[in-house]
């Protein structure tokens, strides 16, 4: 695979299949716009799978796990040793989204992209980059090489998904130190002050937090990333859970199947695969505003109004995978509610 050619692949959103669900909601025995957010939702994945005859049959959540040299920094309360515990938990359904997948009917797909340990059942050879990044501090988180076979790594899994079927794809990462990573990548991109888009990550006291914030600095200084080259960002000062989820982004515009942004993460990551291809945010939805000081910053650069806000900060997934029966409830009404003439009462019409 050739990333330049991949991104090629990418087209808008159709326009046709959302105005053809525009025009059937209207037809919807309702009150005219009145699921609102979840109304929208529809109609831009009608745009997303190309069709206004669609439906949400197979679910899946893509969490990414990888390690980040910079931890060495002190930028975190744990150690890298928990990215490992945490995606073998993974494996035996024992984490926080595995209990809140199930509920939603959501299955799992956690993925080694770059721990510095291998897991049995999350680590294949074909997805992992390398054994961790290097400390960004001292130098580039990795090589640009790197940083293009990561994002590669994730159109690959949106490539085998979309083949088994899955209609509706979550993002999720693990990887102990990945709001450092974030919020570096945010920062250059969105040209912000890294106190502006640094927060305390997983519980981080204020002395923590200074000497998270210092660390960034420092990596941005001494690194000098082209904000108007998203490879050499990442590479840089990036992650490899980060770049890999841009790659499931781009996926979801080459395969016309709609992603789930979780929190912030997972939207820095949105951001990188917008900055690569614009016409991959037709593609993006957001599922909730991260408790994270930044989250909603990423979201208003990418145009995109989350359906939920209930100040998570957990990762994982964990957001995206509580949107998903909001989703399917919207998609019901879209496909299943009796229309006006059906029930025999005189249409809405829009006088807005």
């Amino acid at each position: 695979m050739n990333l330049t050619e991949e991104i090629k692949k990418i087209r808008p959103a159709d326009e046709t299949s959302m105005e053809q669900a525009g025009r059937h909601w209207k037809t919807v025995g309702k009150p005219l716009y009145s699921l609102g957010k979840l109304e929208e939702a529809v109609t831009r994945m009608a745009g997303a799978r190309w069709t206004a005859d669609y439906r949400i049959r197979r679910k899946g959540l893509v969490i990414l796990c990888a390690d980040n040299g910079v931890v060495a920094e002190g930028v975190t309360q744990t150690g890298q040793e928990v990215t490992a515990i945490v995606a073998e938990n993974f494996t035996r359904r024992k984490t926080s989204v595995c209990l809140m997948a199930e509920v939603a009917g959501v299955d799992l797909f956690p993925v080694d992209i770059g721990m510095v340990s291998d897991v049995p059942g999350v680590t294949r050879p074909e997805y992992k980059v390398a054994y961790g990044t290097e400390d960004m501090v001292k130098g580039p988180a990795m090589t640009r090489e790197q940083a293009e076979q990561a994002v590669l790594v994730g159109i690959r899994l949106v490539k085998e998904l979309s083949e088994k079927g899955y209609d509706l794809i979550a993002t999720g990462e693990m990887g102990i130190g990945n709001t450092t990573t974030s919020s570096a990548v945010v920062s250059v991109l969105l040209e912000k002050e890294v106190e502006e888009v640094t927060g305390r990550g997983a519980g981080l006291s204020s002395e923590g937090l200074a000497r998270k914030i210092e660390a960034i600095r420092t990596a941005i200084r001494r690194n000098r990333p082209d904000r108007n080259d998203v490879l050499d960002v990442l590479s840089k000062v990036g992650g490899f859970d980060i770049a890999g989820l841009a790659g499931v982004f781009l996926g979801g515009a080459i395969f016309h199947i709609p992603v789930l942004i979780d929190g912030f993460i997972s939207s820095a990551a949105a951001l990188c695969a917008v900055r690569l291809c614009p016409d991959a945010v037709g593609y993006i939805f957001a599922s909730h505003r991260s408790g994270e000081p930044a989250g909603g910053m990423v979201l208003e650069a990418l145009g995109l109004l989350p359906f939920l806000d209930c100040r998570m900060s957990l990762g994982e997934g964990s957001g995206a995978v509580a949107a998903v029966p909001l989703l399917e409830m919207g998609l019901a009404v879209y496909r299943e509610m009796s229309t006006f003439d059906e029930i025999h009462v005189e249409q809405y019409q829009d006088l807005t």
